[in-house]
């Protein structure tokens, strides 16, 4: 007998990837449990689906920075500064990053790169060891949103959230929809997927001074001029990162998706004079099918 759930859930995180450096993804989730009948004629409560093994997937990867611990380029090591808290340095071909963030933020896969196979391989021994004994398989169908037209990549994090959008390193697959006049400009959209193609997104407010910044002993050595530095503390511990340049788009407010649907805008009408007296509307999304909308 087999019991499905269909998009369970969307993970929302980044990953450390050796081409392309800090990358934003969020993904779908699938479930189909094989088993046997329980005393309530039932695989499993479709609640217990819905609710646990939910909290299972975020727990072990929503919201978080994963980590290809295979990967040469990467070391992960105890923070010297506080306690339960973890230091990331990571060379990429695109750009080197540095982190510092509590545990929690992070998610070691066993693997040299982070792909769907891995990633569900993980998860699915995770949640095996969570199910009843009349549960014997368990298969998970992660995948990305179709979108047929452009989209981005980004990664940020939002001091003031209580939740776990407050992790410095977590990220999204966002589509951008923007009409000038009730009409689509493909144009203005290719123009943003383009800028914020594998992004890090920092809030100005963040900003710190390199004397300020808690790295590894081994980052401090080899910041460059190119590096910026951004912290906060959340309820979860203090977060820092360095980002190289360009690598980096600091806006003037907080990364939420509202105000980053609202940045778009200002951009927008800042930098195309002859849409002035036009009606823009900015559809921006914060993976899947969720956002804001702003027009002006």
């Amino acid at each position: 007998m087999q019991l499905f759930v269909d998009d369970l859930t969307v993970i929302d995180f980044s990953y450390l990837c050796k081409q392309r450096g800090i990358v934003g993804e969020s993904w779908i989730v699938d479930v189909l449990l094989d088993g046997s009948l329980n005393e309530m004629s039932m695989v499993l409560d479709f609640a217990v689906v819905k609710k646990q093994i939910k909290a299972i997937i975020d727990d072990a990867v929503d919201h978080k920075l994963l980590l290809p611990i295979q990967e040469q380029a990467l070391t992960l090591a105890e923070s010297p500064y506080n306690e339960g808290h973890q230091t990331v340095d990571f060379i990429s071909d695109a750009a080197s990053y540095y982190l510092q963030s509590p545990a929690c933020a992070f998610a070691s896969i066993d693997c040299l790169t982070i792909t769907i196979p891995e990633v569900t391989n993980h998860l699915t021994a995770i949640i095996l060891a969570h199910l009843p004994d009349n549960v014997q398989g368990l298969t998970l169908v992660l995948r990305p949103e179709n979108i047929p037209t452009d989209y981005y990549h980004y990664t940020h994090g939002l001091k003031l959230h209580d939740g776990n959008c407050q992790r410095i390193a977590h990220g999204h697959r966002s589509k951008i929809q923007i009409l000038v006049d009730g009409e689509r400009s493909t144009k203005l959209e290719a123009a943003w997927c383009q800028r914020w193609e594998d992004i890090y997104i920092a809030s100005e407010a963040d900003r710190i001074s390199v004397n300020d910044i808690q790295l590894s002993a081994h980052a401090i050595n080899n910041l460059t001029p190119d590096h910026q530095y951004f912290s906060y503390h959340a309820p979860q511990g203090r977060f820092d990162i360095a980002v190289d340049s360009k690598v980096l788009d600091v806006v003037d407010c907080d990364s939420t998706v509202e105000l980053l649907a609202d940045f778009i805008l200002r951009q927008i009408k800042a930098q195309h004079n002859e849409l002035a007296n036009n009606d823009v509307k900015v559809i921006a999304y914060e993976g899947v099918a969720k956002g804001a909308i702003v027009h002006g």
